[in-house]
């Protein structure tokens, strides 16, 4: 028996407040220094990013809130409810707090399910969308709402040898039926990892991201020379540009406007791309989209066709 049809409607994001050029980034000299590279801003893609003043929680709300507004769907539809970031509160009984104040500001009066996903750290969002196809394609969830907020804490932190960091969150809806202009066919979700490097590694593996390819190919038998263009995560240019190219992928399939303008915003980055491409027109209908993240030791991937 087969499974229903899953589609992903209205990506949507919200960035910190404050926009900030790479300079203003704290002890930048002093932090290029420490991890042995130049400060080069044209070569890794620095260019601004955002700072907030508000809490994850409210990011959520304000992403999500845009999401629903846009997707067609009202908030009494929607049975659940997929929160990632890569910091929750430290005690559990803050956990109750955290959720609350998701469902109140989003008004999710009905929503039955509800969970948190952050162990996958900047792979969390593209883990909950499939989980969220999962639940929609076994008929068990009508209306999934995913949403991924994150912010730095110690600003110390700001800029890492693989990226300069925003704050910011994405989310979109994930549903049985079409609804609205501003949706995709999701048509398949994978992931691949490598145990050992979870736990010990410090490098991508482009090896991961071919048995993703290998295994989106079979489910929806699509080879990657086909995908129209490949939104990954805002990492540095050079690393995410080589890294995919291993992958298989050709230079002009990956897309990488927004690393200047908007850094990495954690785990939203693959959900912002492609709200920027939907914006832009350039999402055309029939085109194919691969949501792609990569961290050490893992690797996701959401596979998308834009709807009529």
């Amino acid at each position: 028996m087969g499974t229903a049809p899953v589609f992903l409607h209205a990506p949507r994001y919200v960035l910190g407040e404050t926009e900030e050029p790479y300079t203003a980034v704290r002890d930048l000299e002093a932090r290029a220094a420490r991890f042995a590279i130049p400060v080069a801003p044209a070569t890794w893609g620095w260019g601004s990013f955002h700072r907030t003043g508000r809490a994850p929680a409210e990011l959520a709300v304000a992403s999500g809130n845009e999401t629903l507004d846009a997707a067609g769907v009202s908030r009494d539809e929607v049975d659940a409810l997929i929160v990632c970031t890569s910091a929750f509160p430290d005690f559990v009984d803050d956990h109750a707090g955290y959720l609350g104040a998701v469902l109140d500001g989003l008004g999710l009066t009905r929503t039955s399910f509800a969970c948190g996903m952050t162990l996958n750290r900047c792979n969390n969002l593209l883990a909950a969308l499939h989980l969220a196809r999962s639940l929609v394609a076994g008929g068990g969830h009508r209306w999934v709402l995913v949403v991924t907020a994150d912010r730095i804490a110690d600003e110390s932190l700001r800029l890492e040898k693989f990226a300069l960091f925003s704050d910011g969150a994405a989310s979109c809806l994930v549903g049985a039926e079409e609804r609205g202009a501003d949706a995709f066919a999701l048509l398949a979700s994978a992931a691949a990892q490598d145990h050992a490097a979870i736990r010990s590694g410090d490098r991508i593996d482009a090896r991961l991201a071919v048995a993703v390819n290998e295994e989106l190919e079979v489910a929806a038998g699509i080879p990657r020379e086909k995908i129209t263009a490949v939104l990954p995560a805002n990492l540095v240019r050079p690393l995410v540009l080589m890294k995919e190219r291993q992958a298989g992928f050709a230079a002009h399939q990956v897309r990488l406007g927004d690393v200047e303008r908007l850094g990495h915003c954690f785990a939203a980055d693959p959900v912002i791309n492609l709200a920027d491409l939907s914006a832009s027109g350039e999402a055309v209908a029939g085109g194919l989209y691969l949501l792609a993240s990569s961290v050490p030791g893992a690797r996701h991937g959401v596979l998308l066709r834009r709807a009529s």
